[in-house]
């Protein structure tokens, strides 16, 4: 004989899993039994629109690629398909990132560089939400950036894609990659503003030396640069990396100089 008040939890965490199968993929799962479907479909829309609405603001541009029915059915494979890892809606855009690269299977109306195009959108909202604070970093802001060591700061990311992802929109969606990667730099300011500067071969390999020697002078780097590059005239090199320290050190990209 059964118990309805022990069992109870278990037909509550029933009812509570077909509800949300059903809100994630109707098409696919049954509503529970019961329930009238005009207020079924409340749910639906509420549920589904809320998504949409907040990945077409993370990523605005992916979303201008596609029409209604387009972006609709990928947000709805989305939403179906992938088990979010966090309940924060600040997450949901990682998530989706995650579905892209990890779950999603090529479809005939998405471009090649979808994946790309959205890291690059993502970023922006990353970065904006990193809680890292270069103010409280012990840095030399007035320090000489040739004479003392370059100080890099944890918000200035450099990233390189297979295609030119900050020219991407619906008037230039390019079917192949170029047979040059694209290099750009995002960085967060002072003020809090998320930006992106493309960097050329010159300024991708003083940032990168930057990151990997913590010993090295502004002129050591630059030095290192003339003789990588084999320059013919390393003065030319340096007077030109002394304006693209100072244009780093302008933009927050460096704090200064390391004590």
């Amino acid at each position: 004989m059964t118990n309805p008040e022990k069992d109870r939890p278990d037909r509550l965490k029933t009812l509570q899993m077909a509800f949300a199968a059903h809100i994630r993929d109707p098409d696919n799962h049954a509503a529970p039994a019961g329930i009238e479907d005009r207020r079924m479909k409340i749910y639906r829309d509420l549920f589904f629109n809320n998504i949409q609405s907040l990945l077409a603001g993370n990523f605005p541009v992916c979303r201008s690629l596609y029409d209604e029915a387009g972006w609709r059915g990928l947000i709805r494979d989305f939403y179906s398909e992938h088990r979010c890892q966090t309940p924060l809606f600040p997450e949901v855009a990682k998530e989706f990132l995650r579905y892209l690269q990890d779950e999603r299977k090529a479809r005939p109306d998405d471009p090649g560089f979808l994946l790309e195009l959205a890291h690059y959108e993502w970023v922006e909202l990353a970065l904006s939400l990193d809680e890292r604070t270069p103010e409280t970093i012990d840095a030399n802001a007035d320090g000489d950036l040739l004479t003392g060591i370059p100080l890099l700061s944890p918000l200035a990311w450099p990233l390189s894609y297979r295609y030119p992802v900050h020219r991407i929109g619906p008037d230039y969606r390019p079917s192949q990659p170029p047979g040059e990667p694209t290099h750009i730099l995002v960085y967060r300011n002072h003020s809090g503003g998320v930006k992106f500067m493309k960097l050329n071969p010159v300024s991708r390999l003083l940032f990168e030396l930057m990151r990997e020697d913590h010993n090295a002078t502004g002129l050591d780097l630059l030095k290192n640069i003339a003789e990588a590059i084999d320059h013919p005239d390393p003065k030319r090199v340096i007077a030109t990396g002394t304006k693209l320290l100072s244009d780093f050190k302008r933009k927050d990209v460096l704090l200064g100089t390391r004590r």
